[in-house]
């Protein structure tokens, strides 16, 4: 019996209060640290009145979307600007959830912007005290970047991206229908992460997938999407987070996004992920893709040949 406080937290973070993507449309980012913060204390109350249940065999967690920063370079700079977006975007949520407390250097950051939530000593306790039990992991792409090439204006208001650049490594793998670097190692790079420095916690993979627009091009003479893009993507993730496994992290499941075509709040139906297609003309006539019947035989013989 498993639940789950939150699914991917930080989106309302980043998209509400630091990117003008979602209502209520600010672009601050103390407002953000204070939402971000709230949003754990909030999950932290929900842990600790879960663990007062005391129900059999029940545990709780959160679902984070974990990008893992790399850095274009060895060079100290770089490196430094990888583990400033990790704080940011992965750790912010991460450490006090499975560890109880903020990172310190991420908190040295927001104070040196003036930019620290109001909170209280009460408030720290109940995020120290409860911590989860399992762990929901999203991930869809890497993060890449670089030492700051420009400083920002010094009256511009503060911003994640003035302690660093984005930076698109040449010859990188893409979806071009969403935008986003195809990077299946990373999914090790996170099990291996979580089994060293958060105590092996026991994870799964809750969202990981490949939307594809105009998916219909690829329909066959009997009707079937003919999908082997999205059957080599999940193979070659599967293959790392095995490996991951083998050497010792602590994975318990890998839920694909999604059984079939869904709507998304960011793009309708423009990009498909599904196993299963929906047919929008056609009375949402539901046809299996080509991967849903290859997914079908990888549960049934838990693995793969090739």
């Amino acid at each position: 019996k498993h639940w789950f406080t939150f699914n991917e937290p930080i989106v309302p973070v980043e998209a509400g209060y630091l990117y003008d993507m979602h209502f209520p449309n600010v672009v601050d980012f103390k407002r953000a640290t204070q939402v971000a913060y709230h949003t754990t204390l909030a999950h932290a109350l929900s842990v600790k009145e879960f663990h007062a249940l005391a129900i059999p065999k029940g545990q709780i967690g959160i679902i984070l979307n974990l990008t893992p920063s790399y850095p274009r370079s060895q060079n100290p700079a770089d490196v430094k600007a990888a583990h400033i977006a990790d704080l940011i975007f992965n750790r912010s949520f991460l450490d006090p959830v499975t560890k109880g407390e903020f990172p310190a250097d991420l908190v040295e950051i927001i104070r040196e912007h003036d930019a620290l939530p109001t909170y209280t000593e009460e408030d720290l306790a109940i995020i120290k005290n409860n911590i989860i039990d399992i762990l929901g992991v999203n991930y869809y792409q890497p993060r890449r970047v670089k030492a700051k090439e420009y400083a920002a204006h010094p009256d511009a208001p503060f911003m994640p991206e003035h302690l660093f650049d984005n930076y698109e490594m040449p010859y990188r793998k893409m979806n071009p229908y969403r935008g986003w670097e195809i990077f299946e190692r990373a999914i090790y790079d996170i099990a291996i992460n979580l089994r060293d420095n958060y105590d092996n916690i026991p994870f799964f993979i809750s969202e990981n997938g490949m939307g594809v627009e105009g998916e219909s091009r690829y329909r066959n003479a009997d009707g079937m999407i003919e999908d082997t893009y999205r059957i080599d993507f999940i193979k070659s993730h599967l293959k790392w987070l095995h490996k991951a496994i083998e050497e010792g992290a602590n994975c318990n499941g890998y839920h694909l996004w999604t059984f079939m075509d869904c709507w998304s709040w960011a793009n309708a139906y423009k990009n498909r992920y599904g196993l299963v297609e929906v047919d929008l003309d056609n009375n949402f006539k539901r046809t299996i893709k080509a991967s849903g019947h290859w997914y079908k035989e990888l549960a049934e013989n838990n693995g793969f040949e090739d």
